[in-house]
């Protein structure tokens, strides 16, 4: 579903990111580990388009994303670690906002309607967003990932600033998504304590370099 091939990107002569090659299948939830500055943010930033690599491919089901983006993010939805929330808006008329954006070409209130109920939001649909909490405003930025049903969902540190009962809430509902929707997730977080738990495969990076990869269990257990 994705693909990442030997992609780097230099900033000047600062090598931010440094050939790093991994692939994700489709229905997995993978753990993009590493410490803040670690290249994590400018990895998903090349992956979703929003950043040009300097060499490199990242291919999103079949299509690669420098050659055709239009098509390639079509098939993204994406969650910026500061959401794009227009906070003086209701739930329900930023996401119609959105749905018109994006120009999402499905029934718009009963399509909106679904979103909201697989992020848990309806009972707050006509809730102005800047009196909900941080937790919701997180809910209703993955709502906004979620419109036009992309098979891959990108999220860059969807746990910031959550308490833990909010990241517990959260993460439950990635995977649900993932697994009854069969969305394919990749999750960068500096949260050593969310990727073991509710990723299928981890990638470790620092200083933009790749250091390790497997299962939790595989990562996790080495010394």
């Amino acid at each position: 579903m994705v693909e990442v091939k030997n992609l780097t990107k230099f900033y000047g002569s600062i090598k931010a990111v440094d050939d790093i090659s991994f692939t994700v299948e489709t229905g997995e939830v993978l753990g993009f580990l590493g410490p803040n500055g670690a290249g994590k943010s400018t990895t998903m930033n090349m992956i979703t388009g929003y950043l040009s690599s300097t060499s490199g491919t990242v291919t999103i089901d079949g299509c690669e994303i420098l050659d055709d983006p239009i098509h390639a993010k079509s098939k993204i939805g994406y969650l910026p670690e500061i959401p794009p929330l227009y906070i003086d808006m209701t739930v329900k008329k930023y996401l119609e906002f959105m749905f018109d954006l994006k120009k999402v070409k499905l029934p718009k209130k009963e399509h909106i309607d679904e979103v909201m109920r697989l992020t848990k939001i309806t009972e707050q649909a006509d809730r102005i967003i800047k009196h909900l909490s941080k937790g919701y405003r997180q809910r209703v930025g993955l709502a906004q990932a979620l419109l036009g049903n992309p098979p891959v969902i990108i999220l860059d540190e969807p746990t910031a600033g959550l308490d833990p009962m909010g990241v517990s809430e959260l993460m439950h509902l990635l995977r649900d998504i993932c697994e009854n929707e069969g969305t394919t997730i990749i999750m960068s977080t500096h949260d050593i304590d969310v990727v073991p738990i509710y990723s299928d495969y981890v990638y470790v990076i620092n200083h933009g370099k790749l250091l390790t990869d497997g299962t939790p269990e595989e990562v996790f257990s080495n010394p």
